[in-house]
């Protein structure tokens, strides 16, 4: 019996200094995953309500748009993979009284090196009616100018839940998923 308690308090011991060993060298991991991830300039999230005239954009909608950039840049930071440049104020000014993101020539790439980034993201709402929307998320490379993703899902009900489950979706199913990206 002495010779189990022992054994049991030795593999105790090794198992203990395992796991401070691991602890200990687990900011040194999260600085080493923090150099390689790619940093992103968010350039905002817009609803293009095709019949404004018809059915005006709500305040739930506008709320949820906040939500779904707030949701976007932690699904993305959490999996390390990516870190999130700051967007100053007056660039956000800048970003809201120019041309559409997407619809500017380049001015998208022109936000990501004045800010100092790898990688430049937006999302689109389209919404067609409260049935159908369609949300569609965009990432380009700085350096190189060219889109590095592109994926649109599709959207039925004008809710909460349908707009987070749908970012959700297409973020790992596709983005996450996609290699190189």
């Amino acid at each position: 019996m002495p010779f189990r308690i022992f054994w049991l308090a030795v593999s105790f011991a090794i198992l203990n200094s395992t796991s401070f060993a691991m602890a200990a060298s687990a900011p040194a991991t999260q600085d080493i995953v923090a150099k390689h991830a790619a940093s992103v300039a968010f350039l905002g999230v817009r609803l293009q309500n095709d019949n404004e005239g018809l059915e005006p954009t709500s305040d739930s909608e506008r709320l949820r748009l906040r939500k779904l950039e707030d949701m976007f840049k932690h699904k993305l930071t959490q999996s390390e993979r990516y870190t999130f440049v700051s967007v100053p104020d007056d660039v956000k000014a800048k970003i809201k009284s120019g041309q559409f993101i997407g619809e500017c020539h380049g001015c998208e790439v022109d936000y990501g090196r004045q800010l100092g980034a790898t990688l430049i993201a937006w999302v689109t709402v389209q919404k067609v009616s409260n049935l159908i929307l369609n949300l569609n998320v965009f990432m380009a490379d700085v350096a190189t100018e060219k889109m590095t993703f592109v994926h649109s899902v599709d959207i039925r009900g004008n809710t909460d839940e349908s707009w987070r489950r749908s970012l959700d979706y297409l973020i790992e199913n596709y983005l996450l998923s996609a290699s190189g990206t």
